[in-house]
């Protein structure tokens, strides 16, 4: 016990403890590091609120002009963004609700239970995510147009059902990973429990098992939502020509005109995506102070 005080006190002494000037130094330029990490992914976002309310000259909205509200009082005036918004919503929607259904069983059996090639699944499922976007585009695009598929009846016109197909497969790795992550805890004894008071392996799983692991579902399916909205890349291989999700057209478009509704509408994004997080917050400190009373 001497012996680890004594390490302890040698080495506040040499590296000085909080309250010295060299601790006080050291925490300084620990803050100011973070307070420039944070400046510089941040740095972006307040640019694209700020030139929200830009009044630009000519097409292209990326010079500061003017302070004006009217691209808030018209945000919905470009129509061919707001019909790319809301083909990104549709393909978000769908792509995360059988993502995280295929995903989610996926990270139960995966924790529950040992069979053989269990191995080789997980390293599927990592494999989406190690692998650059731009190769999996192009290798679902391969695979959409390849003419062997004709030889089990299946033709593929790319455009909605290719995006959707192309999201769900990369986000199923990332609902399965964050569920199982929550399963590394789970005390499986409940479901004993529940089953010896009685109840059949259906009503156990849906009234103990899921609402246990709900959170880590929503964590997952929240993810998995931000993830596919935002999606360039493989959507770019995948969408067709016909069918132009947000992302793609904003890149399409910034080759010609840079409208101030693509800010408008990238900061209602940002302004949802904030109050989704500020209320599961409030949510979870509430149920924190609940369970703690």
């Amino acid at each position: 016990m001497s012996a680890v005080v004594g390490g302890a006190k040698k080495q506040r002494e040499q590296y000085g403890t909080v309250t010295s000037p060299a601790g006080k130094l050291g925490r300084f330029i620990i803050n100011l590091f973070a307070a420039g990490g944070l400046l510089y992914l941040f740095l972006p976002i307040f640019v694209i609120v700020a030139f929200s309310f830009n009044q630009p000259v000519g097409r292209f909205n990326a010079v500061w002009n003017r302070f004006t509200f009217d691209n808030w009082l018209h945000p919905f005036a470009d129509q061919a963004l707001v019909d790319a918004l809301l083909l990104s919503l549709k393909v978000a929607l769908l792509s995360t609700a059988v993502a995280t259904v295929i995903g989610t069983f996926m990270a139960i059996g995966l924790v529950r239970y040992r069979f053989k090639g269990g191995g080789l699944v997980n390293f599927l499922l990592v494999l989406p995510l190690t692998a650059p976007e731009i190769v999996l585009g192009a290798s679902l695009l391969t695979l959409f147009l390849a003419p062997t598929m004709l030889l089990f009846n299946i033709s593929f016109s790319l455009g909605f059902a290719t995006i959707v197909i192309a999201h769900i497969m990369f986000l199923v790795s990332y609902v399965a990973l964050t569920v199982r992550a929550r399963l590394r805890g789970f005390d499986w004894t409940l479901e004993d429990a529940a089953m010896d008071l009685g109840a059949n392996p259906t009503r156990t799983f849906w009234r103990v098992t899921l609402p246990l692991i709900t959170p880590g579902i929503l964590a997952a399916a929240l993810l998995s939502f931000a993830l596919s909205i935002d999606d360039f890349i493989i959507t770019y291989f995948v969408s067709g020509p016909s069918t132009t999700t947000f992302p793609v057209r904003i890149f399409g478009q910034s080759r010609t005109a840079t409208p101030p509704q693509i800010n408008v509408l990238s900061t209602m994004i940002l302004l949802v995506s904030i109050s989704i997080l500020a209320i599961g917050t409030l949510v979870s400190a509430r149920r924190t102070k609940r369970d703690s009373a």
